[in-house]
Order: C-alpha cells, then structure tokens, then sequence
C-alpha cells in the first residue's frame, strides 16, 4: 500500500510541473513583427515659369530720292547701317536733285538728295524744307584713259563744252573731232558745272549746256562715265568722288591744278559743291536715327572721307 501511495504522489507532482509548464508558456507575449521604415517622398520640383518672348524689333521702311551723285554716298551708308538695324530698310532712288527737291517737298520721301543748293523759288514753294550738308565734293572734268591730255585751262572747258572747240589737236591732244557727253536738265551736278566751270557771258548771264551740240545726254553719272569709257574721243563731267569707280577713265587738271582730296582740301581745286540732305523740318522717329548716323557715326564719316569727300 505504502508503493502505490508513493507512486500517486509522484505521478501527481509531474503533472503539477507539466501543468505549470504550459502555463508559462502560455503567459509569453509573441515578439512583434518588425514594421518598416517610411521611405521619406521625393521633393517635387518647382514649376518653370514660362519666359514670355521679347516683341519682334518693329519693321521700320524709310525712302530717299534725288541726287545720282548723292544717291552712291547714300547707298553706302543705308547697307552699313542695315547690317547693324536689321528691322529697317532703306529704299535710295536716283533722278536728280530736282527730283530729290519735289520729292521731299511733296512728301512722297522721307528725306530727299540734292548735289546743289536749294533754289530761290524751291525755297518759296517748300518754305519748311531744310538742306544740311553731308559732305563736299569736286566736279570733274573726264576723259578717255586713252586720251594724253591731262590738263585744260578753265577756258578750254568753255569752248570745248560750248562748242567752240571742236578737235582735241587744239588742245594738245590728238587729230580728233571731240564727243562731249551732258547729264540731263534735272541733275544737280550739271548745274554746279555750269555755275562753277562755264560760268557767265560778256552780258552776265549763266552760260548753260544746249544738248543739241552734244553726243549723249544722261541721267546719271554712271552714264556719262560708260559714254567716256567706250569713246577716245570722249568727254564728259561727273562727281569726282566717284571716277575711280569707273576703268578707263581719268579725270583732267584744271589750270594746272589736279583734282584731288588734297587740292579741295587746301582750296587750289575750287570746283566743289555740297552733297545735300533735304527734309521737311527735322526729321523725327527712325529717320532721325538714320540722318543722325549719316551725319555723325564715325563709321559713316571714315567712309566719306576714304571715297574722297569733305566732311564738314
């Protein structure tokens, strides 16, 4: 009896210790699964703000008409000045200084050309018109690069150019009968070489070119210096600023006084005229910009003075 009493207790103390067991285990808290760590969100980029286009510069046309001696002067600075203002265009026209008088004058130009100075009765008809001076030039007397003649006298122009002088032997040239070349009635260099080199009669009156005595009549210098390249016998007057423009063609001493810069300059060659700009009051605007620049930006005056005018 005593063993098997013994036994229980045993079989009972186990089952206690079983039982506490699962108890404790029981009690236990399971360990938490691990949580993740927030990816932290990617800074948003702020938007561009859109830049506005600056306007377009503003198309600017401006438009010159006179003077075929201006005009080549004009057209010059009218490229310089383009290449740096490339809104503005510039239109220059040839037809004389009598067309660069109305054409300002009625205002169908901007500013006009005119190779002489204004006339008692054009300032009576345009009393607003304003003529300032661009620079000075020479009238010269031309001829073929073939002929030997390389002077005349003031007085040997006179005949030759009022028909009095009929053969370049009487000259000093050869045995040939002269061809004289004239620009037309509207150009403002005939004009100056009628008042600066025919001038007037016993009787005090303009000695004026009669076209009937002369071989050709042109509306430009250009075409009175192709007349002289294409003739021996030729003679002609143009702008001296342009003959060395032309091949085969030379200008003539006066009186023993060569036309040159030099000589204009010193005042021995005195058969100069100014080259005119003419405007109906001053000019404003874009124009104004443009006259401004012909007159005074030194890149315009070194041109001027390079070709061989005056500037004043």
């Amino acid at each position: 009896m005593m063993r098997l009493k013994k036994a229980s207790v045993v079989t009972l103390a186990l089952l206690l210790a079983a039982a506490m067991a699962l108890a404790g285990c029981a009690a236990q808290t399971p360990a938490a699964a691990p949580t993740a760590t927030p990816t932290a969100a990617a800074p948003t980029a702020a938007p561009t703000e859109a830049k506005t286009p600056e306007p377009a510069p503003t198309r600017v046309a401006i438009k010159t008409a006179g003077s075929t001696s201006v005009g080549p002067v004009l057209e010059a600075l009218a490229e310089k000045y383009m290449e740096k203002h490339p809104n503005v265009e510039i239109t220059v026209e040839a037809g004389g200084s009598g067309v660069g008088v109305t054409s300002c004058g009625d205002k169908t130009v901007d500013f006009g050309m005119a190779s002489r100075n204004l006339k008692d009765e054009e300032k009576t008809k345009y009393p607003e018109m304003k003529s300032t001076v661009l620079c000075v030039d020479g009238v010269a007397v031309v001829v073929n690069s073939a002929n030997p003649v390389t002077n005349l006298t003031i007085d040997q122009i006179r005949g030759i150019f009022t028909g009095t002088i009929k053969n370049w032997k009487e000259v000093g040239g050869p045995d040939q009968e002269i061809h004289k070349f004239t620009r037309d009635a509207a150009s403002g260099t005939r004009e100056a070489f009628q008042n600066l080199m025919l001038g007037k009669n016993a009787e005090g009156k303009q000695i004026e070119i009669d076209e009937k005595i002369f071989s050709g009549v042109y509306d430009s210098n250009g075409g009175v210096a192709s007349a002289v390249q294409g003739d021996p016998a030729g003679v002609g007057y143009m702008s001296l600023g342009i003959v060395p423009s032309y091949q085969g063609i030379k200008s003539v001493g006066v009186d023993n006084v060569e036309a040159t810069i030099a000589n204009m300059e010193n005042g021995t060659y005195k058969y100069t005229r100014p080259f005119n700009l003419l405007t109906m009051g001053d000019p404003s605007g874009a124009v104004a910009e443009f006259f401004n620049y012909c007159m005074k930006d030194p890149e315009a005056v070194k041109y001027m003075q390079e070709k061989g005018y005056l500037v004043p």
